[in-house]
């Protein structure tokens, strides 16, 4: 009987380490005595809706180093959409597409590298292959470095993220200090819902720098007249100060606290912009000091040069988990983490339903926020310490660092 093979897209937004979780399906693929050969569908779901497919197969045995090189290239090698398939029981015919694809390239499994929005796919295309009674196994791997998955304790791409968010502050701090004058430094970072990246910027913070001095997370309403009490405060002791601000706050009304007026993408979430300019004008108006707002935008999520080891290495792991997964007759599920030590760190893998996981979001617990709502508690601390560590063999060429060809996502 012929080996079944499997079908692999990633979607949503790109990180630092996406591609190591693409690069463990491919080698549990190859070392799989289930499956045979690994396809990568080009743009997410839509690549399936297009034909638009990569034999993954073919790249690792022509290229030299090709998984290795893959594990440690940014962004998405498959590349990405943000689609969103309707509910089979008004139109189907777009399932009854994708699944004729699997029939056609012999698909036993297909594995979705995303986070909440690709998880909804997982979901959608779970239930619709229990509907037709289909034996093609449908499997999420997590990505985001929201970290805002449920039921697993961290998300592959935040590890890293957080690394650059710390590195940053820390990099900031060393550039505000050597003036001797006051001023205010507001770096806005991601996070429209949960406040787990801008809570790393935490980890900057050593024996000669408390920089961020102040954290403002959207697990918790902004005050503007309290955020400038608190800047006041932190003037009165020191010169500079750092802030660290989620692009999601909002007052206790819900309204986002913004210098623009946001826009909703195909899921029906708003577009951030400008919280830190919002709050830059706000201190410019009301405290006569500099003050200046940096936006890290999208330079968080795909720092290669700077990744975390550890989210890698857990990144990779979780890719192989799927198809160990799939061969054991796992379906409609998501690969999770289970952190079973701080100290020494060790984590468990396994998985949850993915019914439990899509259209849901993990927020920071308010109890790791302090009572104040302007900064986190060492417990948070000791929850993200881990997830940085170690570092990562970058390779290089002409003096920058070497990543695998992405031109067939040009064409």
């Amino acid at each position: 009987m012929n080996k079944k093979n499997v079908l692999v897209a990633q979607s949503g937004g790109p990180t630092s380490a996406i591609n190591a979780s693409l690069a463990g399906v491919l080698k549990a693929t190859i070392n799989s005595g289930q499956y045979d050969r690994c396809y990568g569908s080009i743009n997410g779901i839509m690549g399936v809706l297009s034909e638009n497919y990569l034999d993954l197969t073919d790249k690792a045995s022509d290229i030299p180093n090709f998984i290795n090189l893959l594990t440690h290239t940014p962004a998405m090698y498959l590349g990405s959409c943000r689609f969103k398939l309707p509910d089979f029981k008004d139109d189907d015919s777009s399932y009854s597409f994708i699944f004729s694809q699997f029939k056609k390239l012999n698909i036993g499994a297909f594995f979705y590298i995303g986070g909440n929005d690709s998880m909804d796919t997982v979901l959608k295309l779970s239930n619709y292959a229990k509907e037709i009674d289909s034996d093609v196994k449908i499997i999420g791997v997590p990505k985001t470095i929201d970290n805002d998955l449920c039921h697993t304790d961290h998300t592959p791409g935040f590890g890293s993220a957080a690394k650059y968010i710390a590195t940053s502050i820390l990099e900031i701090a060393h550039d505000t200090y050597i003036y001797a004058v006051k001023s205010v430094t507001i770096v806005e970072i991601m996070g429209r819902d949960a406040g787990w990246l801008t809570a790393a910027a935490a980890l900057a913070r050593n024996s000669y720098s408390s920089a961020p001095h102040l954290i403002y997370l959207p697990e918790v309403p902004f005050d503007n007249d309290r955020f400038l009490e608190d800047v006041k405060k932190e003037l009165s002791v020191r010169n500079n100060v750092i802030i660290a601000v989620s692009e999601g706050i909002r007052d206790k009304d819900g309204n986002y606290i913004t210098a623009a007026k946001a826009m909703a993408d195909t899921f029906g979430h708003q577009q951030l912009s400008g919280a830190g300019k919002a709050l830059e004008f706000l201190v410019k108006e009301n405290i006569n000091v500099k003050v200046r707002s940096v936006e890290i935008n999208v330079l968080q999520r795909c720092a290669a040069h700077n990744a975390s080891k550890t989210d890698l290495d857990e990144s990779f792991a979780q890719g192989e988990k799927a198809v160990s997964l799939a061969e054991e007759g796992k379906t409609g599920c998501m690969v999770i983490l289970n952190r079973t030590s701080n100290t020494p760190y060790t984590v468990e893998y396994n998985y949850a339903q993915i019914s439990g996981i899509a259209n849901e979001a993990k927020s920071v617990p308010t109890e790791w926020i302090n009572k104040d709502g302007n900064d986190i508690t060492g417990e948070l601390v000791e929850y993200l310490a881990p997830l940085i560590q170690g570092e990562v063999q970058q390779y290089y060429e002409n003096g920058l660092p070497k990543y695998l060809d992405v031109s067939h996502l040009n064409k």
